[in-house]
């Protein structure tokens, strides 16, 4: 069998960049309790990129890059809807370049009594 270094490879579709259970301390919700307080709000985001090789680190994007978004969108006030938070997480993704698609899972994880968490999923494609 022929080894192929990374610069043989054909390019493929399917590279995907992700984080799981990011934890960010947030003022979320549209009950009055949930103004003025800080609540946790879990995230995966997983970002597709577009189809080239990955040589180096400046053909991806960090993840570095990914907390850091989520957390400045975080730190910018009081959003009441987790899914208004989602998209703007998944908006400010799609201009990281070579983003052609982003899915961001937003989890509440003290939400419901007695569940895991309650959340939304939020996918987004480049047009």
């Amino acid at each position: 069998m022929t080894k192929l270094s990374p610069i043989d490879l054909p390019a493929q579709p399917g590279v995907k960049v992700f984080i799981r259970g990011l934890m960010l301390q947030t003022e979320i919700g549209v009950y009055p309790h949930e103004r003025g307080r800080l609540q946790p709000l879990v995230l995966d985001v997983e970002l597709t990129l577009e189809p080239a090789l990955v040589a180096g680190i400046g053909d991806t994007v960090n993840y570095e890059i990914l907390a850091e978004t989520a957390r400045a969108l975080a730190a910018e006030g009081h959003v009441e809807l987790v899914e208004t938070y989602a998209e703007r997480l998944a908006a400010a993704c799609l201009t990281l370049p070579r983003v052609a698609a982003v899915r961001v899972r937003a989890e509440k994880p003290q939400a419901i009594p007695d569940a895991a968490a309650a959340g939304v999923e939020v996918t987004v494609t480049r047009a």
